[in-house]
């Protein structure tokens, strides 16, 4: 995975964005090992700061790539890879978009819960 060549299939569509997180309200989740559910793709978003996202090959696995992700720059996790953030600077902000298969059970679910 890398900035550049990891890309959302065009046939999916953004579900769910967290809020912004930041040094304050990041869930500890997000700072220790976990992944993306099957068929979803997490879109890293940094507003202000700066991250480092770390890959591994497998669960508790070693570490096989980290990324700097700068203000203005987005990075994109595949479905089930194992990774983390660290946040690099005390002003950090970012959100993670959600995409999934526009016709998938959880993008139904998901927009459905819009509505009510």
């Amino acid at each position: 995975m890398s900035k550049e060549n990891k890309k959302i299939p065009a046939d999916f569509v953004n579900y769910k964005t967290t809020s912004v997180m930041n040094k304050d309200n990041i869930p500890k989740l997000f700072l220790f090992e976990h992944n993306t559910k099957a068929g979803v793709y997490g879109k890293i978003c940094v507003a202000v700061g700066e991250l480092t996202f770390s890959g591994f090959k497998t669960r508790r696995g070693e570490i096989e790539q980290e990324i700097t992700i700068k203000a203005g720059e987005v990075a994109v996790s595949p479905p089930e890879y194992w990774h983390k953030v660290e946040l690099m600077t005390e002003d950090t902000e970012f959100t993670v978009e959600f995409y999934a298969q526009q016709d998938s059970d959880i993008v139904k679910q998901n927009l459905s819960e819009r509505n009510e």
